[in-house]
């Protein structure tokens, strides 16, 4: 009755780390989106929203930190249990990361608002689009346990790596023609880079999934069979 009664408090507190986690992972969703209505639809109302709202998601995240740190004292759970508090922690650091790459997208976007519209942003849409999907991806590999999604966030991140540096090279090579739009070509390019950078992080989610429920650190895997 004690091994049952403990065992079930335990479920009951990681069941509850993972739900606040999640909670910070449909806000941080809910940010990419209006960063986006900021971005291309030259909306600064919606840039305005992005920033202010990532205090609530820096505010989960310490949460869920301290909530994973009590349940390892409390419980010192061992073997998966341990990994499954561990990922969720390392889940919900990730979130964060893309909450405040959002608000760099939204302080951009902010910027070129500020200029005559450039045709090229337009351009950058399918790498956001690419980007997004990999976070919702990511998040719904995290809350599903999917290994098969975790693992293609790997080969879909090098996809998103091509894509920014492509788009960042033809940006950069109508610099010297359109000196004029300069200032916004490197908004443009800053942009994508932290695109690319969600994209990491999303590839870093789904390989703590992988190792939350194979304990498989596939991190470097790559590396190895290069």
């Amino acid at each position: 009755m004690s091994s049952a009664h403990i065992l079930s408090t335990f479920e009951e507190a990681l069941r509850e780390l993972r739900n606040d986690a999640l909670m910070m992972a449909s806000l941080t969703e809910r940010n990419m989106e209006n960063a986006r209505k900021g971005l291309f639809e030259r909306d600064e109302d919606w840039c305005n929203t992005v920033i202010a709202d990532d205090e609530e998601i820096d505010t989960l995240e310490i949460q869920v930190d301290r909530q994973g740190i009590a349940v390892m004292l409390r419980f010192h759970p061992l073997a998966s249990d341990l990994r499954n508090v561990v990922s969720t922690m390392k889940f919900s650091v990730n979130l964060e990361r893309v909450a405040d790459q959002a608000v760099n997208v939204a302080r951009r976007g902010r910027k070129l608002i500020a200029r005559p519209p450039v045709p090229q942003a337009a351009e950058l849409e399918p790498i956001f689009d690419f980007a997004n999907l990999m976070l919702k991806d990511s998040i719904r590999a995290f809350a599903d346990n999917d290994i098969e999604i975790a693992r293609n966030l790997r080969e879909r991140d090098r996809k998103l790596d091509e894509m920014n540096k492509d788009y960042a090279e033809k940006i950069t090579n109508l610099m010297s023609t359109n000196v004029e739009h300069i200032p916004s070509y490197m908004d443009l390019i800053f942009t994508a880079r932290f695109l690319e950078r969600i994209g990491d992080q999303a590839k870093n989610i789904g390989e703590d999934t992988v190792y939350a429920v194979c304990a498989e650190d596939v991190r470097h895997t790559s590396r190895v069979e290069g």
